[in-house]
């Protein structure tokens, strides 16, 4: 393999490297919405009050508990539809990443192969 070849193998792990990082941090940030979701949802089932209030940019709107309920699970369900598609694109990318590893460190090994080769030939 040419060096330049090596050196784009490089820049893909590198790009792909940067792009889990993305990839873990809305991950976490969807965990955290899901808790969040959990809670809601929690509060909204201990609670005797039949009217709530919803905030709507500035605004608080009164909702019944029900259609709170019911709206809150399905923000939560989005949440973890959107939180498997996040962890498959995950486990893509490091499987990914694990291969241009693989190929990275292969063409090391040649290289110092060669080289050691080439040291033995002059002698």
């Amino acid at each position: 393999m040419s060096k330049e070849d090596k050196r784009v193998l490089i820049m893909e792990f590198e790009r792909d490297r940067k792009l889990l990082m993305t990839i873990s941090s809305q991950k976490q940030q969807l965990s955290i919405q899901i808790e969040i979701m959990k809670a809601s949802l929690e509060e909204l089932s201990k609670t005797k009050e039949t009217k709530v209030y919803k905030a709507v940019g500035n605004l608080l709107v009164p909702k019944t508990v029900e259609e709170m309920k019911k709206e809150t699970q399905e923000r939560k369900e989005s949440f973890e539809l959107k939180l498997k598609t996040v962890e498959k694109q995950e486990e893509s990318l490091l499987k990914k990443l694990n291969s241009l590893k693989a190929k990275i460190e292969g063409t090391e090994k040649e290289e110092s192969s060669d080289e050691k080769k080439e040291k033995k030939s002059k002698k």
